[in-house]
């Protein structure tokens, strides 16, 4: 605990209170979730405004009737970014950011898909901590029955740590390079070095001095690629299971092993080798000698489609390793073909 000073005038003053308020803005994104959003939204501005002082929603072409639904809203804190065309959550998270410094004047930016959202009082929390030290920060993320959320867990790249590295190859699989059960249950700021766009607070002199997330990326892995990117630029990205965050995410299914819709194929792949040349550094070439022939396995659950899944798996594997990323989506859809 910090103690208390005193002020010019020999008043004594709580440097808790004395540090002046961040101004704290939330980017979220949708497409065609508006049942997601309409918890999400609501969640958000029941913060107190000295908590969170504006929203910015980015509508990714949606017509599911969240458009009209947003024009409804009436808090002064909410604005609204729309764009024509889906250009996915990397575009929606680059553009949302973008706007969010230039129009918004935050200090510090949190971000979310639209079916995460603060449990409650977790942006006080936020604004409790020391931050002084960090340009961002990653919240403790749960399911809705209270459980991890895997996708959501925070990072330590294993070939920055050696033994982490060593426990990772022993067979510690994720859980070895993964923040698990422990660092969630134990109070206190701890630092890690990647994280995901899901209750992720980052401070606005990280986009001054590095620029946004690659919008052109899609989906699948943008988060960890910027992050992990910002930790190896020398910046300090921290945890705090004091700030928690719901994910209410039915996004994959264990029955169906396949990668639904197949267009989604080459995001998958290419962004992971992206990530991966980025993780590993001298290592990728071994690394990519061991993964290559575990995504060719995926082929056994695509029956029926196994053309149009080589002919994407080898674009991604093409612009992966050339790291290109502006291959337009509408190309990617035409090369999945009817099954797509």
């Amino acid at each position: 605990m910090q103690a208390a000073h005193r002020n010019e005038t020999g008043a004594l003053t709580d440097p808790q209170k004395a540090r002046p308020k961040l101004r704290l803005v939330a980017v979220v994104v949708t497409h065609n979730r508006l049942a997601q959003l309409q918890v999400t939204l609501p969640a958000l501005l029941a913060a107190p405004a000295d908590d969170l002082a504006a929203v910015l929603v980015v509508d990714n072409a949606s017509d599911d009737g969240t458009g009209d639904w947003l024009a409804g809203q009436s808090d002064p804190r909410l604005s609204v970014l729309r764009s024509d065309t889906n250009i996915g959550g990397a575009g929606g998270f680059e553009n949302g950011l973008r706007h969010a410094v230039a129009h918004l004047s935050p200090d510090w930016v949190v971000v979310m898909d639209d079916d995460a959202r603060p449990e409650p009082g977790a942006l006080a929390a936020f604004h409790a901590l020391d931050t002084g030290g960090l340009d961002g920060l990653a919240a403790a993320v749960f399911h809705p029955d209270g459980t991890l959320c895997e996708m959501n867990r925070p990072t330590l790249n294993p070939f920055w740590h050696k033994r982490i590295l060593l426990r990772t190859a022993l067979g510690g699989g994720r859980g070895a390079f993964h923040l698990g059960a422990d660092d969630f249950a134990t109070p206190g700021t701890r630092s890690i070095d990647g994280a995901s766009f899901v209750g992720l607070f980052l401070s606005v002199r990280v986009f001054e001095k590095v620029g946004y997330p690659d919008g052109r990326l899609f989906l699948y892995g943008d988060d960890a690629i910027y992050t992990l990117g910002l930790t190896r630029a020398g910046f300090r990205l921290g945890f705090d299971p004091s700030v928690r965050f719901e994910h209410d995410s039915t996004t994959y299914s264990a029955a169906d092993r396949r990668i639904r819709p197949l267009w989604k194929v080459y995001y998958y792949h290419r962004n992971l080798l992206i990530l991966y040349r980025l993780a590993t550094g001298v290592f990728f070439v071994p690394v990519l000698l061991v993964i290559l022939p575990r995504w060719l396995g995926r082929l056994r659950h695509h029956g029926g489609e196994r053309r149009a899944f080589l002919r994407l798996f080898l674009s991604a594997l093409r612009d992966g390793l050339t790291r290109r990323t502006d291959v337009p989506h509408a190309d990617i859809v035409k090369r999945a073909g009817p099954s797509g």
